[in-house]
């Protein structure tokens, strides 16, 4: 995306002050303790390795004990974190207008036997051109993204698929949710540019666009490259017999001979991929089919967009560039320009920033280091991190860059989040800290000496995402010696 500068908050820290008490009020139960574990989290000198070692922080003044029975016992008003956030200041792109990312990111639980609505995950990397399934609680994620060369995001919700949960219909109600309270919050008003929502190719775009079209909303989602979506059907000539047409030729991904010109071309030198090449074509929609997807559907609609198509010269790693397929939900009475069109595959590269935030979490702010038991804790655990990661994205304006010997210097405005971290206990006594002191206590007696356990922990089943159905381990089927080429509408 063309880099332009984040407008910085009026008052950082009174923005950040702000938050803060939002965060403690929404702690309903257990909020000294969630509150304190919270800053321990953003004070740490390191990556958080257990919660354990989180009591070892000053500003954690709670026993190791009071962390785990705080996110078992505690109880968080989600409602109210989710407006504190999207009250925060909102990042934007380069035309002034709001971007989000979703995806879907897994907390792996693959030995915890007695963690009830486990699914398998697919996981990717942890063998040579594999893709594994591994047992986990999955969590959609909607962020909003900002331009220039940044790793920040902003976390806006997330939400735990349950078994058999529709990973398009979860999708849909998060982001309805999101620009409703970005509406209330007066981020977008009438008049703005339509919000767009960048994904990445294992979601259904032509169906969140459907389930969204009453929002100010555009989709802007990757497509496989064996896809084949339609052109418009062709004018109905008088007399015909029949029924009308609904669709025109085919656009095969695969087959060049079938594109034609397109109705949009660019050449955009960049730095680190060289000149960028994006063709477009406009009113091209997907084949939709009567599967489960649209069973509840009694027409199915006819949903024009516009295909571009992104070739670079080369990448960072030094590997053969492939082609990017987008679709762009314009609609039929809207076709991009080439301004817009340049606009749309960088805000899709700015999707993968989604990547950055995701691995800060779960390396450095610990999120799937405790092992918890139910999902209920987990959930609480993850909101926490969240409100973490916006303190630091507010406190940006105001952290000091504490450089190592060996580190670069970088500008106030380049500082990642990690480097924010690490001053973040000097920011700590210069602005809210509501938690309560503890009271003096003793431990409880605990389980008499010599007395089994009586009640046993039971164990749960892995699910399946799609049907919630219990996993059954199959036997492997053999390859075929001669496999069809895919080709999917």
């Amino acid at each position: 995306m063309i880099s332009v500068p984040e407008a910085r908050p009026v008052d950082a820290a009174g923005d950040l002050a702000t938050f803060r008490r939002e965060v403690y009020r929404s702690l309903t139960r257990r909020g000294d303790a969630l509150f304190e574990l919270t800053d321990a989290v953003l004070c740490a000198d390191g990556p958080v390795r257990s919660l354990a070692e989180l009591s070892l922080v000053a500003e954690h003044r709670r026993g190791h004990g009071a962390s785990y029975d705080a996110l078992a016992q505690g109880h968080i008003d989600v409602g109210r974190l989710r407006a504190a956030l999207t009250a925060a200041p909102m990042p934007r792109a380069a035309d002034d207008r709001i971007v989000l990312a979703v995806d879907v990111t897994s907390w792996l639980r693959p030995e915890a036997h007695t963690a009830p609505e486990r699914i398998l995950c697919h996981t990717h990397g942890r063998g040579k051109d594999q893709h594994i399934m591994i047992p986990g609680w999955p969590y959609s994620f909607v962020v909003a993204l900002q331009t220039g060369r940044t790793s920040w995001t902003a976390p806006l919700d997330a939400v735990r698929l349950a078994p058999g949960a529709d990973l398009a219909a979860v999708t849909a109600a998060q982001l309805r949710d999101v620009v409703a309270r970005l509406i209330t919050a007066g981020h977008w008003q009438p008049g703005d540019a339509d919000i767009w929502v960048v994904m990445d190719a294992g979601y259904d775009a032509s169906r969140l666009t459907y389930l969204l079209q009453d929002l100010p909303i555009q989709v802007l989602a990757r497509l496989r490259s064996d896809r084949v979506l339609r052109r418009a059907a062709p004018p109905h000539t008088p007399g015909t017999l029949g029924r009308r047409r609904r669709h025109g030729g085919e656009f095969i991904f695969a087959d060049p001979t079938s594109w034609g010109a397109p109705d949009v071309a660019t050449v955009t030198e960049t730095r680190l991929y060289g000149p960028a090449t994006a063709r477009a074509w406009h009113q091209l929609h997907p084949r939709l089919t009567r599967h489960a997807a649209w069973a509840d559907c009694p027409d199915l609609p006819i949903l024009p967009g516009t295909v571009i198509r992104l070739d670079v010269e080369r990448l960072p790693s030094g590997a053969t560039p492939k082609p990017v397929w987008l679709w762009y939900s314009s609609g039929a009475d809207h076709n991009p320009d080439p301004a817009t069109v340049n606009l749309l595959w960088q805000a899709f590269l700015r999707r993968f920033d989604i990547e950055h935030t995701f691995r800060f979490l779960k390396q450095t702010l610990g999120w799937t280091t405790p092992k918890l038991r139910t999902p209920h804790a987990a959930d609480r655990w993850t909101w926490l991190l969240i409100a973490a990661y916006t303190q630091l994205r507010l406190a940006r304006p105001l952290a000091a860059d504490l450089r190592r010997p060996w580190e670069q210097p970088t500008p106030p405005d380049r500082l990642s989040p990690a480097r924010v971290r690490r001053g973040f206990r000097h920011l700590r006594p210069t602005t809210t800290c509501p938690a309560r002191a503890p009271k003096p206590t003793r431990p409880g007696p605990g389980r008499p000496p010599g007395r089994r356990n009586t009640h046993p922990t039971p164990h749960y089943q892995v699910h399946l995402a799609a049907s919630g159905d219990t996993w059954q381990p199959q036997p492997k089927k053999k390859k075929s010696v001669n496999p069809r080429p895919r080709r999917t509408g």
